[in-house]
Order: structure tokens, then sequence, then C-alpha cells
């Protein structure tokens, strides 16, 4: 592939992740202000509840979604290059038909496990009931088919707006509970209609985009049924599992430390996970653009273009999040009492630790996309697995001994050895690939 050929394909996964850059910048902060409204309508321990409560219908809305949107792009780039309009809405079908098995699991396990597992990971007993309530809006949090076509479209602009609409939501609720001094159950009803108005959005921006390209028509009853798809149910499986994986560093992180030190130290963990997630944001938006067109480049036999795209995607990406990370370290505390108020402070130093993990998270981001473009999420998820696996067994004792900011850095460690691991497979793919050849 040639400079220009390259440059121009950095042109386009930079303006796709400039036009979400849009859209998520809107998010973080609308989401930083309706989580300041809830915190300071609620207190730092009725805020660890509410956290607590959407953490774990997140953890198993992660666990139950098949991940589709990877599968749309993995399946359909070439049937959607080479105009076999059939094809592609084949593979269309087999996402949406995931989705529908992810969304009546998860929400199974989610309210079953409101009553089972709620009160092991600091929740009140009295909070059962309104957990089990909430758990039902998994059923919008698992589908991602939408996604994948957007995404697959080139509709960056559109899918920008879906998580800023119900931010925007949830913003308008928060301002309503700390006029009247809203209950926790006033804040859960408020996020469940935030959740439930990005997934309307998305899926009707989603069937719009398809009905224009005329790909509408017939979808849900095709003349001629689809024959199975070559290695599908493998790649959706082990992307599943991979995205479940991924709930080790985030959702049960929160949860282990609900568990162990209450619902307040997680509220303040949660707090910092998010400023340090805003702050990584703009780097990692770039994983998303960079997909599809590892996808095509991939369907196109272009191997040396992958890796020139994603080697520049990462420097790119990381030097951006490094400089974040300085933001963090010297304005962090100040940052943390601007917005939550003064009881949130104690939650800067765990905020550094949780920025370094995504910063260097942001320097690997290229890894795993070009294992999965490749056909290889199964190297993936072995790689996740090790690393989680010891994350996880790690993560209990280090937080009794250390408390958050133990936890802090058990997220940094974890980072590094995730990236380590990506970075080996990979290698090891293309050493077998050039061999090959």
């Amino acid at each position: 592939m040639t400079q220009a050929a390259n440059e121009g394909l950095l042109g386009r996964v930079m303006a796709n992740a400039g036009l979400l850059l849009g859209g998520r910048a809107v998010n973080a902060a609308l989401s930083l202000a309706y989580m300041a409204l809830a915190a300071r309508t609620l207190g730092v321990s009725l805020f660890g509840v509410l956290v607590l409560i959407n953490t774990f219908a997140q953890f198993v809305a992660d666990i139950a979604r098949f991940q589709t949107w990877q599968t749309v792009l993995q399946f359909g780039a070439a049937p959607l290059a080479e105009d076999r309009r059939a094809d592609f809405q084949h593979v269309v079908r087999f996402g949406l038909r995931l989705d529908l098995i992810g969304a009546v699991a998860g929400a199974t396990l989610g309210v079953a496990g409101a009553f089972l597992v709620g009160p092991h990971v600091g929740l009140p007993k009295d909070a059962a009931g309104p957990a089990a309530l909430y758990a039902m809006t998994i059923v919008f949090m698992v589908p991602t088919t939408q996604i994948g076509l957007l995404r697959l479209f080139d509709r960056f602009g559109l899918l920008s707006a879906q998580a800023a609409i119900g931010s925007a939501v949830r913003l308008v609720g928060g301002l309503v509970g700390i006029v009247i001094g809203a209950p926790v159950s006033f804040f859960l009803i408020v996020w469940a209609a935030g959740t439930l108005a990005g997934f309307l959005y998305v899926t009707f921006a989603a069937a719009a985009e398809m009905r224009r390209r005329g790909l509408l028509a017939d979808l849900m009853r095709p003349k001629i049924p689809g024959a199975p798809i070559p290695g599908a149910w493998r790649f959706a499986w082990a992307a599943n599992a991979s995205g479940s994986l991924e709930v080790a560093f985030t959702h049960v992180a929160t949860l282990v430390v609900g568990a162990l030190l209450g619902p307040a130290e997680a509220g303040l963990w949660r707090i910092a996970r998010q400023i340090a997630d805003a702050l990584a944001k703009p780097a990692r938006l770039l994983i998303p653009a960079l997909y599809p067109e590892l996808a095509k480049l991939r369907a196109s036999g272009s191997n040396a273009g992958m890796r020139a795209l994603a080697l520049r995607v990462g420097l790119v990406g990381g030097g951006g999040a490094t400089l974040l990370l300085l933001v963090a370290v010297f304005a962090g505390e100040a940052l943390l009492t601007l917005v939550m108020g003064p009881d949130f402070a104690p939650a800067a130093p765990t905020m550094i630790w949780q920025v370094a993990a995504a910063v260097i998270g942001v320097w690997a981001l290229p890894l795993e996309p070009m294992l999965v473009s490749m056909g290889k999420p199964g190297a993936v998820l072995r790689v996740r697995l090790v690393v989680a696996a010891a994350f996880l067994v790690a993560l209990p004792p280090i937080v009794a001994a250390h408390g958050l900011p133990g936890a802090g850095a058990a997220l940094v460690g974890a980072t590094v050895a995730l990236a380590l691991g990506m970075l080996w497979s990979l290698q090891k793919l293309v050493r077998k690939e050039r061999l090959a050849h």
C-alpha cells in the first residue's frame, strides 16, 4: 500500500474519530454533570448505592452481550463492498438473533442476580427490589447490531449522538432530582430512561440508513433463507467471551470495592473511573473508527496496510493520552472538588492510577482490533482470560490491604500485562502469516 493510501486511511480514521469525538465530548460533559447532580443530591453513601445498582446491571449486560457489532463488521464488510445484498442481510439477521438471545438472557440473569448477588457486593437488603427492576434495562443495553451497521456505513456522525442523547435525558432528570431532593429510586428511573432513549435513537438511525440503501426490504422475511455463515458462531462466542472478560477491569472492580469497602468507597471508585474515562475518551474514540478500516483492508488482503495504519493510530492516540495524564496529575483533585464537591476529593489519587491505566491501554489500542480483524478473536480471548483471572485473584487481598489506591495500582499492572500479551500474540500471528507466504 502506498504512502498516500496510508495517509488517506489514517485521515479517514481521524475524521470518523472526530465525528465521534463531537458527540462523545458532549456526552462526557453531560455524564459528569448528571453524576455530579446525583452525587450532590444523594451524598457519598447513597450515591454509592446508585452506582452499585447501575454497575451490576452493566456487568450482567456485558456478560450477556455478543458484541454483535464486531460480527457485523467482520462478516458484513465483504458482502456490502461486493453488493451481495442477500448475503449482507443474512449477516444482519444473524446479529439481530444474537442480540435477542443476549437481551433475554441478560434481563433474566439481572433480575435473579439482584436478589442473590446484590447483598454480597455491598447493596443494602432493601435495594434488591429496585435493583431487580433496574435490571430490566439490560434489554436495551445488550443489542449492538445497530452500532455495527452505522460503523460499517461510515455514519459516525449519526452514531456520535447516541450516548449524548441518553446522558441528556439523565441530566434533565438530575436537575429535577436536585431541586426536589429526590431519593435513589428517582435517579434509577431517570437513568433507565436515558438508556432507553439511546437505544431507540440508534435503532431508528440504523433502520433509516438500511432503508436509504435499499437493504431493509425483506430483511426479516427473506425470499431464500441464508446458509450458515462459516465461522460466525465461533467468532461471536469468542467476541462475547472477550468482551465479558473486559468487565473484570471495569464493573467487577467496582463490585469488589463495594463488597470489601462499602457503597461509599464504590462511589468514589466509580467517580474516579468516570473522570479517567473522560480524559482518555478522545484517544479511545480511535478504536471504533479503526475497526471498519481494518475490516475493509483485511477483506482486500492488505495485511501490510493494516499494520501500517494500526501503528500510526497507536502513536497518535498514545501521544494525546499521555498529555491528558499530566492534566490528571496536576489538576485532578481540583477537578474532582469542582465537579463533585469536596466530599469526593479523596478519590483523586485513585483517579490518577485509573488515568495511567487508561493511557497504557490507549498506547496499545490497535492491538486488539488487529487481532480481531485478522480473524483471531480467540487469541484476544486467551490473553484476556489469563490477565483477568490473575487480576481477580489478586484484587480482593490488595483492596483489603491497601484500599482504593491498591485497586488502582492493580488495575495499572493488569493493563500492562494485557498490552504485552496482545503484542506477543500479534507478533506471533504476523510471523506465522509471513512463513505461510
